[in-house]
């Protein structure tokens, strides 16, 4: 298999170490505007070979996407991240040119590759993919739903003798502060659902944190979290690799599922070697149903800045 990183800034450095690691491909190209930047980081990730046991090989490259030709997987990070004080949604101006630019070049060599939109604002940036090029649906996923799970599992389990792993937990809606949507009624650990081992106190406090996750972030190191998005971007590509039919929640292009169409928003969905394969529909109750729909006309809101790239 052979997985496109495009962006070899923080966290696509980091989603090429981890799979790396877990060896989910045998071939990563990384690739980047800068020159020698690419370069560079996979000649230190290459470093790594043999302390760290892994077999696969990475290749760094400037702006060359012939380089990316037969890619499997193609993940787009490019983009400029975010600053202190910034949202999601006032990066589209900059970032949607680059997005639609790298998109264009990355299908010249892999027409068939299924393609993760992880540059921000991320359901916008799915959005625009699917709008811009005559591609199956299915083959086109926003990461952002999986990091922002891991959120909420992290507070969960600062909040709860729980370990993470014992957690079921999933956000859905728009990957922004205001627009995600902690699925806090069918939480649970070890089974036991949340709302029976915590306060509605405690349970509030968890979907502010985790909804904040990612400018609590940025304010603490002055720049996008990379660990956490690296880390989720490689899980979604090991889920397609490697066929598991796993359920994730990923910004997908929707027609009619949960009462909206035309938009892409993050939903749990199966995903397989040929992208997304199907949309699960979960129960929500009232509010989280009422949310989803804020959500829904918040994104469609921003997409208008889309208006003339598509």
């Amino acid at each position: 298999m052979k997985v496109t990183i495009v962006g070899a800034g923080n966290v696509g450095a980091s989603c090429a170490e981890y799979i790396a690691i877990k060896e989910i491909a045998e071939e990563i190209i990384l690739l980047d505007i800068k020159e020698g930047f690419a370069e560079g980081k996979a000649l230190d990730l290459t470093q790594t070979t043999s302390t760290l046991g892994f077999r696969s090989k990475i290749l760094g490259v400037t702006n060359q996407y012939e380089k990316t030709s037969n890619s499997d997987v193609v993940v787009i990070t490019s983009g400029i991240p975010r600053k202190p004080g910034m949202t999601r949604e006032e990066l589209i101006g900059i970032n949607a040119g680059i997005v639609k630019s790298v998109s264009e070049n990355l299908l010249k060599f892999s027409p068939d590759a299924v393609i993760i939109v992880v540059s921000n604002p991320m359901d916008t940036m799915t959005y625009l993919v699917n709008k811009s090029f005559n591609l199956s649906k299915n083959k086109i996923i926003g990461m952002g739903g999986i990091l922002d799970s891991s959120r909420f599992k992290t507070y969960i389990s600062k909040s709860t003798k729980y370990s993470q792993h014992e957690i079921d937990a999933m956000v859905i809606g728009g990957h922004g502060d205001t627009t995600m949507i902690p699925v806090t009624s069918n939480a649970k650990c070890s089974d036991i659902l949340l709302s029976e081992i915590l306060t509605k106190e405690e349970i509030l406090n968890i979907t502010t944190n985790t909804m904040v996750g990612g400018a609590t972030l940025t304010k603490l190191l002055g720049t996008s979290a990379w660990y956490a998005p690296g880390a989720s971007v490689s899980y979604l590509v090991n889920a397609i690799v490697n066929d598991t039919k796993e359920i994730l929640p990923c910004s997908v292009l929707l027609n009619g599922e949960y009462g909206a169409k035309d938009l892409c928003i993050g939903v749990p969905v199966i995903i397989g070697k040929n992208g997304f394969e199907d949309i699960i529909e979960i129960d929500l109750n009232n509010i989280e149903v009422e949310m989803f729909k804020k959500s829904v006309e918040a994104v469609k809101q921003t997409n208008s800045a889309l208006d003339g790239l598509i």
